[in-house]
C-alpha cells in the first residue's frame, strides 16, 4: 500500500511539475507577444498570466496535457463553460492600452472577484502551485480597477461620485445642442416617420408611462406585434449599445431602425418620411435653420439622439443616498441594496444606468429556456443574431434598472409580470439562490427607489 502511494505521490508531483513547466512556457510566450505599453496595464497583465486566468477565461486556449485525460477532461470542460460563460479574459487584456473602452460590468465583476477571493478556485490551485492571487497582486489589480474607473467610467460633473464603488449617481444633465433637441422632441412624436401616420416613436417608448408601452411586445402599423418587449427610452443615452442585441452602436443608429422596420413604422426608405415631413411648412423652416442641408437620414436621426440625451432621470432616492442623504432610502431598501450587492447583481448591473454596459448570458446558474417552456423564437437569441458566435447565444444587453417600478413587463420576452417576479427569477438563473420572502420584498423596495426625477419632478407611469 505504501508503495502504490509513493508511486502515486511521485506521479502527482510530476506531473504538477511538468503543469508548472507549461505555465511558465505559456506565459513567457503570451507576455512576448503583448503589445502593451503602459506599466500599470503591464503589470495587470502579468497577474493575469501569473494565475493562469487566460486557460478557463479565453476560447480556444492552449490547454496543459491533463485536459485530455479522462474524468478530468470532462470536470475541467465544465470549468471552462461556466467561467467562458460569466467573463471573457479579453474584455480587460485588449483594452488595457486604451482603457476607456473598458466596460463598467467588466471592471465590477474583476474587482467583486478579488475582494471575495474567489479566483483562482481551489481545485484549480492543486494542479497549478503557482495560481493564487498574493496581498500584493490584489492591491495592484484593486488600485488599477479604480483608477480606470476614476479616469474614464465616473460621470462629469456630478457630486458624490466614488472610484470604489460600482454605481454612480446619474449627472443632472448630459450636454446638447438645444436646438437640435427641440427638433429632436418634434421628430419622436411624429408620426410622419411611419408609412401609414399611426406610430411615432413615442408610441412604444411613452415619457409618459416609463419610457415604454407597457406591453408585452408592441404594436407596429396595422397593429402588427413585435417579437421583443420595448426597452426604455430613459437613460439610453448611457447604454454602451441599443437594442437587447445591440445591433446599434449608437443612439442615431437606434433611432434609424424601427422607421424601416415592417412590423413597427414599416417605411420604404428617407425619401418617403422626409417627403411627409417637408409637407409641414413650419417644421421644414425650423429644420433648415439648424440644419442648412435639410432633411435626410442622418440629420433626423441625429436630431432625435440630441432629443433623447435629455431623457435621463437624476435624483432619485438612490442617487440622494449615493450623495450623502443616508435618510433617502428606508431601512427595508438598504438591506435590498445589500442584498444586491452580495449576490452580485450590482457586477452587471453596474455604472450610471445600473446596467447597459455588457452583454450577459440569461440563465448562469439554471437554463432559463427549458424552465420557461416555450419554443426557441429567433429574438430568443440575443447578441448570436448579430455575430453568430456561439457563445453569444441567449446573451443579451444588460437592461438598465432606473426608473424599474415602471416599466413593467420585465426581460426581453416579458415573462415577469412584475417586479417580484423578476427579482425572483433573477435570484434563481443569474445568482442561483432563493431567498426568503421578506429579502425578496426588500429588494423590490430597493429597486422601487431607483425612480429618478424628469424635467425636475419624480417619473410617474400613467399606466398604472
Amino acid at each position: 500500500m505504501l508503495v502504490l502511494f509513493g508511486v502515486g505521490a511521485v506521479g502527482f508531483l510530476a506531473a504538477t511539475a511538468y503543469v508548472n513547466y507549461f505555465d511558465n512556457q505559456q506565459k513567457a510566450r503570451l507576455l512576448a507577444q503583448s503589445a502593451v505599453k503602459n506599466p500599470a496595464a503591464k503589470a495587470v497583465e502579468h497577474i493575469f498570466y501569473d494565475n493562469q486566468c487566460q486557460y478557463c477565461h479565453t476560447q480556444h486556449a492552449e490547454m496543459p496535457f491533463y485536459i485530455h485525460l479522462p474524468i478530468i477532461n470532462g470536470i475541467m470542460q465544465d470549468d471552462i463553460n461556466t467561467a467562458l460563460d460569466h467573463f471573457l479574459l479579453s474584455e480587460i487584456v485588449d483594452q488595457l492600452d486604451q482603457p476607456e473602452k473598458l466596460s463598467a460590468a467588466s471592471l465590477a465583476k474583476l474587482e467583486r472577484v478579488v475582494i471575495n477571493d474567489e479566483m483562482p478556485t481551489k481545485s484549480f490551485i492543486h494542479l497549478h502551485w503557482g495560481a493564487s492571487l498574493n496581498a500584493e497582486e490584489q492591491k495592484v489589480l484593486l488600485d488599477w480597477i479604480r483608477q480606470q474607473r476614476q479616469d474614464h467610467l465616473l460621470p462629469q460633473a456630478t457630486a458624490a461620485v466614488d472610484a470604489a464603488r460600482f454605481i454612480q449617481p446619474i449627472p443632472d444633465s448630459l450636454p446638447v445642442n438645444s436646438e437640435k433637441v427641440a427638433l429632436g422632441n418634434q421628430l419622436f412624436h411624429n408620426t410622419a416617420l411611419s408609412a401609414d401616420g399611426s406610430v411615432s416613436c413615442a408610441s412604444c417608448h411613452g415619457l409618459n408611462s416609463g419610457g415604454v408601452d407597457n406591453l408585452p411586445t408592441s404594436s407596429g402599423i396595422h397593429q402588427q406585434k413585435g417579437g421583443i418587449n420595448a426597452p426604455t427610452v430613459y437613460n439610453a443615452a448611457f447604454n454602451f449599445v441599443q437594442f437587447w442585441d445591440g445591433r446599434a452602436a449608437t443612439l442615431a443608429d437606434q433611432a434609424g431602425g424601427p422607421p424601416f422596420n415592417p412590423v413597427e413604422m414599416g417605411s420604404k426608405d428617407w425619401a418617403e418620411i422626409i417627403a411627409k415631413l417637408e409637407q409641414d411648412a413650419e417644421l421644414k423652416a425650423a429644420f433648415s435653420a439648424v440644419y442648412p442641408s435639410g432633411f435626410s437620414g442622418e440629420t433626423i436621426t441625429e436630431a432625435i439622439a440630441e432629443f433623447e440625451k435629455t431623457l435621463i432621470t437624476p435624483n432619485s432616492a438612490f442617487d440622494r443616498y449615493l450623495k450623502g442623504d443616508h435618510s433617502a432610502l428606508t431601512a427595508n431598501q438598504l438591506h435590498g441594496y445589500q442584498l444586491f450587492q452580495q449576490y452580485k447583481c450590482d457586477t452587471c448591473h453596474s455604472g450610471v444606468n445600473m446596467g447597459g454596459t455588457s452583454y450577459e448570458l440569461m440563465g448562469t446558474k439554471a437554463d432559463y429556456f427549458a424552465d420557461r417552456g416555450k419554443a426557441i423564437s429567433g429574438d430568443d437569441l440575443g447578441r448570436f443574431n448579430q455575430t453568430s458566435d456561439p457563445r453569444d447565444r441567449h446573451r443579451f444587453k444588460v437592461p438598465g434598472l432606473r426608473n424599474i417600478a415602471l416599466t413593467a413587463p420585465y426581460f426581453h420576452d416579458a415573462q415577469a409580470e412584475t417586479l417580484q417576479q423578476a427579482v425572483e427569477m433573477m435570484l434563481k438563473y443569474q445568482s442561483g439562490v432563493v431567498l426568503p420572502e421578506q429579502d425578496v420584498k426588500d429588494m423590490v423596495e430597493f429597486l422601487n427607489g431607483l425612480t429618478g426625477e424628469y424635467q425636475g419632478k419624480i417619473l410617474v407611469n400613467e399606466n398604472n
